[in-house]
């Protein structure tokens, strides 16, 4: 691994034996998000989410990287919702309308890789259904585009347009990152284009990128219980989201899905 500095930014170039590792995580965590996601349907708790999570990182010999991360109490974040990020599994019963997001990462071998689906539970109205179809399409075209030689805004703002053309709102005080030894690396991946240093990508680097979009206004607050986010207005979140690695040519994603 190879440290590069820029504009106060330390940001990590792995090499191909840890890029390999993150694969290794990066698959199993897109069998954990594929069989969560077969369990999405109206009846089932937010909490038998988080359990099945945890049953399925104790099958593969993974642990959670959120449980415990900075008094973080679960291994999923499951936003209903208006509900934007951070929400906590419980006893809430998903029922037929709802949108859930479903984020988790895992640590594989000293690495974390980290990603995020939103899925309408049971039959969503088609305005719904488009706001979800925006968002990943937005992420979509971010991955096509991320290649070496370019900067990490050029992706935020191919987020922001493809958005904001819908009339949605990427929220702004949540970003994507760099990922890797920790959680949360350099450089921030934003969602819009932010008056901020933008590092250019380049092989070796590995980001989550993560469009967190609200489908009405961007403001958001914390409930009392210091993790949940909602939007103000009370509008429809999602948050979707890929670990990537930079290649020679363009990048891969390393929590793709068997799907």
């Amino acid at each position: 691994m190879k440290l590069w500095k820029e504009n106060g930014m330390k940001i990590f170039i792995k090499d191909k034996e840890e890029i390999n590792i993150m694969r290794e995580g990066g698959k199993i965590l897109g069998e954990i998000l594929f069989e969560l996601e077969k369990m999405v349907q109206p009846g089932i708790t937010t909490g038998e989410l988080d359990e099945k999570a945890e049953d399925l990182m104790r099958k593969y010999g993974v642990k959670a990287s959120f449980k415990g991360y900075q008094g973080f109490p679960a291994c999923l974040c499951t936003s209903i919702n208006e509900q934007v990020v951070h929400g906590i599994p419980g006893p809430y019963v998903l029922k037929d309308g709802d949108i859930i997001t479903i984020d988790c990462g895992v640590f594989h071998k000293g690495f974390h890789t980290d990603s995020a689906i939103t899925k309408g539970v049971g039959i969503i109205k088609p305005e719904h259904q488009k706001f979800l179809s925006t968002v990943e399409k937005s992420l979509k075209k971010a991955i096509e585009a991320a290649r070496p030689g370019i900067r990490v805004m050029h992706l935020s703002g191919i987020i922001q347009d493809t958005v904001e053309k819908e009339g949605y709102s990427p929220v702004r005080d949540m970003v994507g990152h760099g990922v890797g030894q920790n959680l949360h690396e350099d450089p921030c991946v934003f969602n819009f284009r932010a008056n901020e240093p933008s590092p250019i990508l380049q092989p070796g680097m590995t980001i989550a990128v993560e469009p967190i979009i609200a489908m009405g206004n961007h403001r958001i607050k914390t409930l009392r219980d210091g993790w949940t986010t909602v939007t103000c207005d009370g509008s429809l979140a999602a948050q979707v989201e890929h670990t990537l690695a930079i290649t020679q040519k363009g990048c891969e994603i390393l929590t793709a899905r068997p799907s």
